[in-house]
């Protein structure tokens, strides 16, 4: 079997620029208000049972998060709350994100949005939903009669 070697290196990319168009669409829309400081990470896979997206969210608190689904998008929302700074430090490097936060990943297999499971561990959200069969787009046979002529 031939490796797929570029092709998964296209694949990445074409994700980063759908993800980049997506933020861009989505401060469109929302009258130039940000989607938030930062974006975190996603993760998205489908077994034969389930679709899995994991959304890495370090340090955030599970009472500052909110997840939502609308029709076939996820949304993921909340705030990495700034940690307080010791009196009388003085920062010789900050680079750790905060602040508010929102991401859109767009579902494209077929789930039930109803029987979705979370878990909020080690830094990842993880939202699980089953899998159903795909009953539009799938090619179904339709029978021919034979006609008994004119």
């Amino acid at each position: 079997m031939a490796s797929l070697g570029p092709f998964v290196e296209i694949s990445r990319i074409q994700n980063e620029i759908n993800r980049l168009f997506d933020n861009l669409l989505e401060l469109r829309n929302s009258g130039g208000e940000a989607g938030g400081d930062w974006l975190p990470n996603a993760d998205v896979y489908e077994t034969d049972a389930e679709l899995v997206v994991k959304f890495e969210i370090p340090g955030v608190a599970l009472k500052d998060v909110q997840l939502a689904i609308n029709g076939n998008t996820l949304i993921v929302r909340g705030e990495k709350r700034r940690i307080e700074q010791p009196k009388g430090a003085k920062y010789h490097s900050m680079e750790r994100g905060f602040g508010k936060f929102r991401r859109i990943v767009h579902i494209t297999s077929p789930v039930n949005t109803h029987q979705a499971a979370t878990e909020l561990a080690d830094g990842v959200l993880k939202v699980s939903f089953p899998r159903v069969p795909n009953r539009r787009g799938e090619e179904m046979p339709i029978a021919i009669d034979e006609g008994r002529g004119r």
